[in-house]
């Protein structure tokens, strides 16, 4: 039975790279993938899943305009999703129809939560719809389990405040527990 899965972590904790590995073990059995990624992120380039360790696919990418359902599925043996947090409630709907529908498993990897603590909406409704979720586990530099993320400025100091999308990376955005996030909020 088909289902849509939700694969969840703070930056840095190799969300891309457990996707990437998916896609490769899928293959290796002579089943092919379709790879999604969010077009806002062009930080290795347009169309790009790219791991930290150096790895790199081409990917369809979705917009806040992309009808999943719209897609011709034939021959995929799965959907995978990277920066899913990026989707939008419509989209999270049609991904878990696809899963329902067309026995089509679907693998969703992405954030839980902004820079703020505040949900992204696509990773909302990916909470309240896949049939399966899991939390990838990564440290914050204090040594707990990271779950949350501040961003930065260009001269390291936290940022409260700002629009809730910035494409950045590990110069921009740490992975924090919960008791380093408060630590650093502003009185």
């Amino acid at each position: 039975m088909a289902k849509l899965f939700y694969r969840y972590a703070a930056m840095n904790s190799g969300k891309s790279t457990m996707l990437l590995q998916i896609a490769h073990n899928y293959e290796a059995m002579g089943k092919p993938v379709r790879l999604y990624t969010a077009a806002i992120d062009d930080r290795y380039g347009q169309g790009k899943i790219t791991s930290r360790l150096n790895i790199q696919r081409d990917a369809d990418t979705f917009d806040a305009a992309h009808d999943f359902l719209a897609g011709d599925y034939s021959g995929q043996a799965c959907l995978l999703l990277d920066e899913a947090q990026f989707l939008t409630p419509e989209q999270v709907r049609q991904l878990h129809r696809l899963a329902h529908t067309r026995q089509l498993p679907v693998i969703c990897f992405g954030l839980r939560s902004d820079f703020r603590g505040e949900p992204f909406p696509g990773a909302a409704w990916l909470l309240a719809l896949a049939e399966d979720i899991e939390e990838i586990k990564t440290i914050c530099s204090c040594g707990r389990k990271a779950t949350m993320h501040i961003r930065t400025d260009a001269t390291g100091q936290r940022l409260h405040q700002g629009p809730q999308v910035e494409i950045g990376d590990e110069s921009r955005y740490q992975a924090v527990c919960a008791e380093c996030f408060y630590a650093g909020e502003a009185a």
